[in-house]
């Protein structure tokens, strides 16, 4: 269906066509299903998984049929026993389309292609930072925030890299990414290399040195580990 955009991270938008139906959904437990249904369209969905979805636990049908026939009214749901929300192929979802800008800019990032790499990486990152389903709390909610935490991480990991190879001014967002990498995954090694890469590209090796030291405490004191080798190989290149 032409022009439609579903935004379920932070403020929840449903434009179907040339209709903002967000505010019609039949209250809370509709804006529940509408959205396990858009990130599950791709696939049939049981109206047991629905009831799961929305209850954990199964045999709710007498509450679950009001709210699908609701729905019915506002958003082009088929099916009765599997249900499926058919937005069309050139529909937008904004969970779907991170993972996609993700996979696009890891593919231009493996052929050296920073440009290419960091529009779509940036995509992602902002996507992926807003919360999914804000104020609701469900099992299946925390997977699939999870999911987008990862996407957000690999994203910024991601486009941090581009704006180190591409140098000049993107070297602030490259510094900007790289804490903001390492706040969020303080163990993820990726950030503090990239963040140890641009000091060193701005003649700041000591402080690069600095990072790694860091770097080597947190996992000697938190893991009993040391850094990996592509880790310690950075640092004897700052020491040589």
């Amino acid at each position: 269906m032409a022009d439609t955009r579903i935004h379920l991270c932070g403020r929840l938008v449903v434009r179907i066509g040339d209709r903002r139906v967000e505010s019609d959904l039949p209250g809370r437990q509709g804006r529940i299903v509408f959205a396990y249904l858009a990130l599950n369209r791709q696939r049939p969905v049981s109206r047991d998984e629905l009831e799961d979805a929305l209850w954990a636990r199964a045999g709710a049908s007498d509450r679950l049929s009001p709210l699908l026939s609701k729905l019915r009214r506002l958003v082009p749901l088929e099916g009765r026993a599997e249900l499926t929300l058919e937005l069309g192929d050139d529909a937008w979802v904004d969970v779907e389309a991170a993972g996609q800008a993700l996979h696009r800019a890891e593919g231009a990032l493996g052929r050296g292609d920073w440009t290419a790499a960091w529009g779509p990486g940036r995509v992602a990152q902002h996507i992926a930072a807003r919360r999914l389903l804000p104020g609701e709390d469900a099992p299946w909610i925390d997977d699939r925030r999870r999911q987008l935490e990862e996407v957000h991480l690999r994203a910024l990991d991601l486009v941090g890299r581009a704006c180190v190879e591409i140098g000049g001014g993107e070297l602030d967002t490259a510094d900007r990414t790289a804490r903001a990498l390492m706040a969020g995954a303080p163990l993820r090694e990726s950030g503090h290399r990239l963040l140890m890469e641009v000091l060193a590209a701005r003649g700041n090796a000591a402080e690069a040195l600095i990072v790694y030291e860091g770097l080597r405490r947190r996992l000697a004191d938190e893991l009993g580990a040391a850094p990996s080798p592509a880790s310690q190989e950075l640092h004897r290149r700052l020491l040589g």
